[in-house]
C-alpha cells in the first residue's frame, strides 16, 4: 500500500519526521507532496521546493520505506485540488493529515484520510523553527541532521535573516505594508 503525507516542509522538522516514522509503520511506500512548491524566498515560504526535496530526502534515507517527493504547486480552486494532487502524484490509497480543510477535501474525493497525533506542537512546527533562525537561536535541535546539513549548506539562514530584515529608513508609509514586492 502508498501512503501520501503533504507538507510545506518550510523546514522538514522532527515533527514531520515523527509523521514520517508513524506512517511508514503502515504503508509500504510513501509519497512526500512538498506543498506550495512554487513558493520560495518569503519569510513564510523561504526555501525552494528543490531544497525542501533535498532536505525530506536525506531526512527520510534511514527509514526503511521507499519514498516519492513531489513538488505540488498551490490551486486556488479547492475543489479541484484532490484531483491536482492525484496528477501530481504516483497513486496512492490512503492520504495523511491533520489539516481539516485537506482531510475534508481528501474524504470528499472519496480517499481514505489517517490523522496522526501531533508530536511537540508547540514547539515542533515551522513557524517556531524559522522564527529561531531569523534570531540566531538553536534551531538545529528541531530538525533532523540531514536537515541543517541543507540549511547551512544552501545559506539558508543568512536567506531568511535577510529576507526578514527591513531597512525601515527605505520604506515610506505608501509601500510599508507591502513585502510581496522584491523591488
Amino acid at each position: 500500500m502508498r501512503g501520501f503525507y503533504i507538507g510545506r516542509f518550510q523546514p522538514y522538522h522532527n515533527g514531520h519526521h515523527r509523521m514520517v516514522e508513524e506512517i511508514a509503520s503502515e504503508v509500504d511506500e510513501l509519497v512526500l507532496g512538498i506543498g506550495s512548491a512554487g513558493d520560495s524566498h518569503s519569510p513564510r515560504n523561504p526555501f525552494t521546493a528543490g531544497e525542501r526535496i533535498m532536505m525530506v530526502n536525506k531526512a527520510v534515507s534511514d527509514f526503511d520505506i521507499t519514498t516519492y517527493a513531489v513538488p505540488i504547486e498551490d490551486l486556488d480552486r479547492n475543489s479541484v485540488w484532490v484531483s491536482h494532487v492525484q496528477s501530481m502524484s504516483p497513486a496512492f490509497e490512503v492520504a495523511y493529515s491533520n489539516n481539516p480543510l485537506v482531510i475534508q477535501l481528501f474524504k470528499e474525493a472519496g480517499v481514505e484520510v489517517r490523522q496522526s497525533p501531533m508530536f511537540n506542537r508547540e514547539v515542533l512546527e515551522g513557524t517556531e523553527v524559522r522564527q529561531r533562525m531569523i534570531e540566531d537561536r538553536d534551531w538545529e535541535s528541531l530538525v533532523p541532521d540531514a536537515v541543517a546539513d541543507v540549511v547551512h549548506e544552501i545559506g539558508g539562514i543568512e536567506r531568511i535573516q535577510h529576507i526578514t530584515d527591513t531597512d525601515r529608513s527605505e520604506r515610506t508609509p505608501s509601500n510599508a505594508s507591502d513585502d510581496s514586492n522584491p523591488c
